[in-house]
């Protein structure tokens, strides 16, 4: 495949459905990294790792979780979850609380510095992909319907048990 036509998409991409799968995969890698490049405008935005987003993100629609429950949403075994955990505690981002009557269950909450973060990085993210798109909306549901899709099926199918957890696939 040649450069230019590295991100052909349109109806001239032809009727190969795999490969127009796989130029979706491409450009799903490419803009994250993209997103993930940038620095933030806003001086209070704190940078995350992907790990630590991806937990802060889980927190959002599960403010009260046990690391197990994260663990499992995320696809991090409990070891890394364990470190993650760590440094967005070091970083006041998250919260450990004791609930259980014999002291050995936990959850997880965000704190409201990590609430905030959340809330500017999210904010940062929206302007930087609508300057991208030249604020163009008018597929804009049609995308999110199918990417979330996507991430539902990714989801759902994601091994159970992997020996490594490759960052990104070449």
């Amino acid at each position: 495949m040649t450069e230019d036509h590295a991100h052909q998409t349109g109806p001239t991409a032809g009727p190969d459905h795999e490969q127009r799968w796989a130029e979706l995969a491409d450009l799903v890698l490419i803009i994250s990294r993209e997103i993930q490049f940038r620095r933030y405008t806003d001086e209070r935005a704190v940078h995350l790792s992907q790990s630590e987003g991806m937990v802060m993100r889980y927190l959002k629609s599960d403010p009260d979780a046990a690391p197990s429950r994260i663990a499992a949403a995320t696809g991090l075994q409990r070891t890394n979850l364990s470190t993650v955990l760590r440094g967005l505690e070091q970083k006041g981002f998250i919260e450990r609380r004791t609930h259980s009557g014999d002291g050995r269950g936990v959850t997880v909450h965000s704190t409201e510095r990590g609430r905030n973060n959340t809330i500017l990085v999210r904010r940062e993210w929206a302007t930087t992909l609508a300057e991208a798109a030249n604020h163009d909306t008018e597929h804009l549901d049609a995308a999110l319907a199918l990417l979330s899709a996507v991430e539902t099926g990714l989801t759902r199918t994601r091994p159970r048990n992997r020996a490594t957890r490759p960052e990104t696939g070449t």
